[in-house]
Protein backbone atom coordinates (compact mmCIF):
# COMPACT_ATOMS: atom_id res chain seq x y z
CA UNK A 1 0.00 0.00 0.00
CA UNK A 2 1.20 3.04 -0.63
CA UNK A 3 2.10 5.97 2.21
CA UNK A 4 2.09 9.62 1.86
CA UNK A 5 4.91 11.53 1.29
CA UNK A 6 3.99 13.76 4.17
CA UNK A 7 4.96 10.45 6.12
CA UNK A 8 7.95 10.27 5.09
CA UNK A 9 9.37 13.70 4.39
CA UNK A 10 8.59 14.61 8.40
CA UNK A 11 10.47 12.48 9.24
CA UNK A 12 13.50 13.51 6.57
CA UNK A 13 13.75 16.74 7.50
CA UNK A 14 13.64 16.17 11.50
CA UNK A 15 16.14 14.14 11.06
CA UNK A 16 18.06 15.91 8.85
CA UNK A 17 18.58 13.58 5.69
CA UNK A 18 16.38 14.16 1.97
CA UNK A 19 14.73 11.91 0.01
CA UNK A 20 15.17 12.20 -4.36
CA UNK A 21 11.82 11.88 -5.65
CA UNK A 22 12.60 10.58 -9.34
CA UNK A 23 10.67 11.01 -12.33
CA UNK A 24 9.37 8.45 -14.63
CA UNK A 25 7.71 7.76 -17.65
CA UNK A 26 8.98 3.37 -18.67
CA UNK A 27 9.22 0.48 -17.50
CA UNK A 28 12.84 0.49 -17.52
CA UNK A 29 13.44 3.61 -15.15
CA UNK A 30 10.59 2.26 -12.77
CA UNK A 31 12.79 -0.78 -12.39
CA UNK A 32 15.55 1.08 -12.02
CA UNK A 33 14.21 3.03 -8.59
CA UNK A 34 12.35 0.60 -7.58
CA UNK A 35 15.60 -2.34 -7.32
CA UNK A 36 17.86 0.86 -6.30
CA UNK A 37 15.43 1.81 -3.35
CA UNK A 38 15.31 -1.75 -2.28
CA UNK A 39 19.35 -2.77 -2.44
CA UNK A 40 19.81 0.85 -0.10
CA UNK A 41 17.00 0.04 1.77
CA UNK A 42 15.81 3.67 1.08
CA UNK A 43 11.93 4.60 1.10
CA UNK A 44 11.06 5.61 -2.42
CA UNK A 45 8.93 8.80 -3.82
CA UNK A 46 8.28 8.26 -7.48
CA UNK A 47 6.67 10.53 -9.79
CA UNK A 48 5.31 11.11 -12.85
CA UNK A 49 4.32 14.35 -14.28
CA UNK A 50 1.64 15.31 -16.77
CA UNK A 51 3.22 14.96 -19.87
CA UNK A 52 4.47 11.65 -18.56
CA UNK A 53 0.75 10.22 -17.85
CA UNK A 54 0.35 11.79 -21.53
CA UNK A 55 3.13 9.79 -22.73
CA UNK A 56 2.15 6.27 -21.12
CA UNK A 57 -1.35 6.32 -20.14
CA UNK A 58 -2.48 7.47 -16.02
CA UNK A 59 -3.58 3.65 -16.10
CA UNK A 60 -0.52 2.00 -17.34
CA UNK A 61 1.87 3.99 -15.21
CA UNK A 62 -0.69 3.85 -11.92
CA UNK A 63 -0.59 -0.34 -12.96
CA UNK A 64 3.38 -0.63 -13.84
CA UNK A 65 3.74 1.26 -10.22
CA UNK A 66 1.11 -0.56 -8.42
CA UNK A 67 2.52 -3.83 -9.09
CA UNK A 68 6.04 -3.04 -8.46
CA UNK A 69 4.84 -1.45 -5.11
CA UNK A 70 3.18 -4.96 -3.86
CA UNK A 71 6.51 -6.76 -3.22
CA UNK A 72 8.68 -3.86 -2.96
CA UNK A 73 10.38 -4.09 1.06
CA UNK A 74 10.71 -0.52 1.56
CA UNK A 75 7.90 2.75 1.84
CA UNK A 76 6.54 3.80 -1.12
CA UNK A 77 4.96 7.07 -2.27
CA UNK A 78 3.75 7.74 -5.94
CA UNK A 79 3.45 11.30 -6.09
CA UNK A 80 1.99 13.90 -8.91
CA UNK A 81 4.65 16.32 -10.31
CA UNK A 82 3.64 19.54 -11.11
CA UNK A 83 -0.08 19.52 -11.15
CA UNK A 84 -1.74 22.18 -12.90
CA UNK A 85 -4.46 20.85 -14.32
CA UNK A 86 -7.33 19.93 -11.64
CA UNK A 87 -9.25 17.63 -13.10
CA UNK A 88 -6.27 15.11 -13.75
CA UNK A 89 -4.91 15.67 -10.00
CA UNK A 90 -8.73 14.54 -9.31
CA UNK A 91 -8.19 11.67 -10.77
CA UNK A 92 -4.91 10.76 -10.03
CA UNK A 93 -6.59 11.14 -6.30
CA UNK A 94 -9.11 8.80 -6.72
CA UNK A 95 -7.26 6.71 -8.52
CA UNK A 96 -5.12 5.73 -5.20
CA UNK A 97 -2.15 8.22 -5.53
CA UNK A 98 -1.35 9.36 -2.02
CA UNK A 99 0.60 12.62 -2.39
CA UNK A 100 0.24 14.67 -5.35
CA UNK A 101 1.62 18.55 -6.08
CA UNK A 102 -0.80 21.31 -6.83
CA UNK A 103 1.39 24.38 -8.72
CA UNK A 104 -0.66 27.19 -9.17
CA UNK A 105 2.74 29.81 -8.65
CA UNK A 106 2.17 31.25 -12.25
CA UNK A 107 -0.79 33.09 -10.84
CA UNK A 108 -1.01 35.97 -7.97
CA UNK A 109 -0.43 34.91 -3.88
CA UNK A 110 -4.43 34.91 -3.24
CA UNK A 111 -5.55 33.15 -6.61
CA UNK A 112 -2.67 30.18 -5.10
CA UNK A 113 -3.57 30.41 -2.16
CA UNK A 114 -7.36 30.14 -3.00
CA UNK A 115 -6.56 26.83 -5.51
CA UNK A 116 -3.96 25.46 -3.38
CA UNK A 117 -6.64 25.33 -0.35
CA UNK A 118 -9.61 23.34 -2.15
CA UNK A 119 -6.77 20.51 -3.14
CA UNK A 120 -5.94 20.76 0.00
CA UNK A 121 -8.97 19.56 1.04
CA UNK A 122 -10.23 17.45 -1.36
CA UNK A 123 -6.62 15.62 -0.88
CA UNK A 124 -6.41 15.15 2.98
CA UNK A 125 -10.23 13.53 2.94
CA UNK A 126 -8.28 10.51 0.76
CA UNK A 127 -5.41 10.61 3.06
CA UNK A 128 -3.16 12.09 0.78
CA UNK A 129 -0.60 15.07 1.03
CA UNK A 130 -0.06 17.75 -0.42
CA UNK A 131 2.92 19.75 -1.90
CA UNK A 132 2.68 23.35 -3.11
CA UNK A 133 4.58 26.27 -4.55
CA UNK A 134 5.33 29.88 -4.07
CA UNK A 135 7.76 31.44 -6.38
CA UNK A 136 9.07 30.46 -10.16
CA UNK A 137 11.97 28.25 -11.19
CA UNK A 138 14.47 29.46 -13.71
CA UNK A 139 16.65 32.28 -14.08
CA UNK A 140 15.05 35.00 -13.35
CA UNK A 141 14.72 38.01 -11.20
CA UNK A 142 14.87 37.97 -7.82
CA UNK A 143 11.22 38.71 -7.58
CA UNK A 144 10.54 35.46 -8.77
CA UNK A 145 11.92 33.99 -6.04
CA UNK A 146 10.33 32.56 -2.96
CA UNK A 147 9.45 35.65 -0.24
CA UNK A 148 10.09 33.73 3.26
CA UNK A 149 7.57 35.97 4.92
CA UNK A 150 5.04 34.90 2.14
CA UNK A 151 5.73 31.79 2.16
CA UNK A 152 4.88 31.33 5.54
CA UNK A 153 1.90 33.08 5.30
CA UNK A 154 0.89 30.83 2.46
CA UNK A 155 1.61 27.60 4.53
CA UNK A 156 -0.65 28.87 7.22
CA UNK A 157 -3.38 29.65 4.57
CA UNK A 158 -3.23 26.55 2.67
CA UNK A 159 -2.57 23.78 5.31
CA UNK A 160 0.41 22.19 2.73
CA UNK A 161 2.47 19.64 3.89
CA UNK A 162 5.25 20.30 1.92
CA UNK A 163 6.25 23.51 0.01
CA UNK A 164 8.46 23.72 -2.94
CA UNK A 165 10.81 26.90 -2.88
CA UNK A 166 12.37 29.05 -5.78
CA UNK A 167 15.48 29.61 -4.82
CA UNK A 168 17.39 30.07 -8.51
CA UNK A 169 17.12 26.03 -9.49
CA UNK A 170 15.57 25.38 -13.07
CA UNK A 171 14.43 22.60 -15.17
CA UNK A 172 16.41 20.49 -17.79
CA UNK A 173 19.93 20.05 -18.60
CA UNK A 174 21.24 23.59 -19.09
CA UNK A 175 20.88 25.10 -15.81
CA UNK A 176 23.81 26.90 -15.67
CA UNK A 177 26.35 27.62 -18.03
CA UNK A 178 28.76 30.04 -15.80
CA UNK A 179 28.91 29.75 -11.67
CA UNK A 180 25.68 28.50 -9.97
CA UNK A 181 23.64 31.09 -8.13
CA UNK A 182 21.39 29.12 -5.63
CA UNK A 183 20.49 31.74 -2.66
CA UNK A 184 20.88 29.57 0.31
CA UNK A 185 20.76 32.76 2.34
CA UNK A 186 16.92 33.02 1.38
CA UNK A 187 16.79 28.75 2.02
CA UNK A 188 17.97 29.51 5.39
CA UNK A 189 15.54 32.70 6.02
CA UNK A 190 12.44 30.91 4.76
CA UNK A 191 13.69 27.69 6.82
CA UNK A 192 13.66 29.73 9.82
CA UNK A 193 9.87 30.54 9.36
CA UNK A 194 8.18 27.26 7.27
CA UNK A 195 8.72 24.21 9.53
CA UNK A 196 7.29 22.00 7.12
CA UNK A 197 9.16 20.05 4.69
CA UNK A 198 10.74 21.80 1.90
CA UNK A 199 11.34 20.82 -1.84
CA UNK A 200 13.95 21.66 -4.44
CA UNK A 201 12.92 21.18 -8.18
CA UNK A 202 15.42 21.19 -10.95
CA UNK A 203 18.05 20.12 -8.46
CA UNK A 204 19.85 17.57 -10.90
CA UNK A 205 23.92 17.64 -11.04
CA UNK A 206 24.05 17.02 -14.37
CA UNK A 207 26.97 15.25 -13.39
CA UNK A 208 30.24 15.64 -16.39
CA UNK A 209 31.52 12.70 -16.61
CA UNK A 210 27.73 10.74 -17.74
CA UNK A 211 27.36 13.95 -20.11
CA UNK A 212 30.63 12.99 -21.41
CA UNK A 213 30.10 9.73 -21.89
CA UNK A 214 27.08 10.56 -23.81
CA UNK A 215 28.84 12.65 -26.00
CA UNK A 216 31.65 10.03 -26.85
CA UNK A 217 29.12 7.85 -28.28
CA UNK A 218 27.45 10.35 -30.27
CA UNK A 219 25.39 12.76 -28.48
CA UNK A 220 25.27 16.45 -29.01
CA UNK A 221 24.90 17.66 -25.23
CA UNK A 222 26.33 20.88 -24.44
CA UNK A 223 28.45 21.11 -21.07
CA UNK A 224 26.38 22.39 -18.37
CA UNK A 225 26.24 23.43 -15.10
CA UNK A 226 23.59 21.52 -12.46
CA UNK A 227 23.21 22.07 -8.35
CA UNK A 228 26.49 20.75 -7.11
CA UNK A 229 26.22 18.49 -4.04
CA UNK A 230 28.14 20.59 -2.39
CA UNK A 231 25.06 23.25 -2.35
CA UNK A 232 22.47 19.85 -2.21
CA UNK A 233 24.20 19.14 1.63
CA UNK A 234 24.18 22.56 2.38
CA UNK A 235 20.38 22.82 1.55
CA UNK A 236 19.54 19.33 3.45
CA UNK A 237 20.94 21.08 6.83
CA UNK A 238 18.22 23.60 6.06
CA UNK A 239 15.14 21.99 6.26
CA UNK A 240 14.93 20.45 2.36
CA UNK A 241 13.95 17.27 2.85
CA UNK A 242 12.68 16.39 -0.82
CA UNK A 243 14.77 17.09 -3.54
CA UNK A 244 13.48 16.22 -7.11
CA UNK A 245 15.58 14.32 -9.93
CA UNK A 246 15.08 13.93 -13.19
CA UNK A 247 17.57 15.48 -15.84
CA UNK A 248 20.30 13.11 -14.29
CA UNK A 249 17.89 10.15 -14.93
CA UNK A 250 17.26 10.92 -18.64
CA UNK A 251 21.44 11.36 -19.27
CA UNK A 252 22.14 8.34 -17.59
CA UNK A 253 19.92 6.56 -19.65
CA UNK A 254 20.91 7.98 -22.88
CA UNK A 255 24.83 7.77 -22.05
CA UNK A 256 24.18 4.13 -21.32
CA UNK A 257 22.12 3.42 -24.41
CA UNK A 258 24.66 5.14 -26.46
CA UNK A 259 27.39 3.21 -25.32
CA UNK A 260 25.63 0.34 -25.61
CA UNK A 261 24.55 0.17 -29.44
CA UNK A 262 28.21 1.80 -30.17
CA UNK A 263 29.43 -1.33 -28.90
CA UNK A 264 27.38 -3.98 -29.67
CA UNK A 265 25.87 -2.31 -32.84
CA UNK A 266 24.77 -5.96 -33.86
CA UNK A 267 21.93 -5.96 -30.96
CA UNK A 268 18.72 -5.47 -32.37
CA UNK A 269 16.55 -6.89 -29.35
CA UNK A 270 15.82 -4.22 -27.10
CA UNK A 271 15.46 -6.51 -23.45
CA UNK A 272 19.40 -6.03 -24.29
CA UNK A 273 20.23 -2.47 -24.85
CA UNK A 274 17.32 -1.15 -22.36
CA UNK A 275 18.78 -3.30 -19.93
CA UNK A 276 22.15 -1.54 -19.90
CA UNK A 277 20.36 2.05 -19.79
CA UNK A 278 17.95 0.38 -16.43
CA UNK A 279 21.56 -0.22 -15.06
CA UNK A 280 22.42 3.28 -15.62
CA UNK A 281 19.61 4.37 -13.80
CA UNK A 282 20.60 2.65 -11.18
CA UNK A 283 23.87 3.65 -10.60
CA UNK A 284 23.06 7.22 -10.87
CA UNK A 285 20.12 6.58 -8.04
CA UNK A 286 22.24 5.09 -5.53
CA UNK A 287 24.66 7.75 -5.54
CA UNK A 288 21.84 10.22 -5.03
CA UNK A 289 20.33 8.61 -2.29
CA UNK A 290 23.89 8.18 -1.10
CA UNK A 291 24.83 11.32 -0.83
CA UNK A 292 21.13 12.56 0.66
CA UNK A 293 21.84 10.62 3.55
CA UNK A 294 18.64 8.14 3.16
CA UNK A 295 20.58 5.11 2.91
CA UNK A 296 19.41 2.72 5.60
CA UNK A 297 16.01 5.15 6.16
CA UNK A 298 13.33 2.17 5.59
CA UNK A 299 14.21 0.31 8.15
Amino acid sequence: MFVSSKSLLVKARKKHYALPAFNTSNLEVTQALFEAAQENKCPLIIQTTESAIRYAGLENLFSMITTMEKTAKVPVAIHLDHGRDIKLLKKCLAMGYKSVMIDASKYSFEKNVSITKSIVKIAHKKKASVEAEIGVLGRMGKAELTDPRQAKLFVEQTGCDALAVAIGTSHGAHKFEGKPNIDLQRLEEISELVKIPLVMHGSSSVPKKIVNKANIFGARIKQAKGVSEKQLKKAITLGVAKINIDTDLRLAFTASLREHLNKSPEHFDPRKYLASSREGVKEIVAEKMALFGCRGKAR
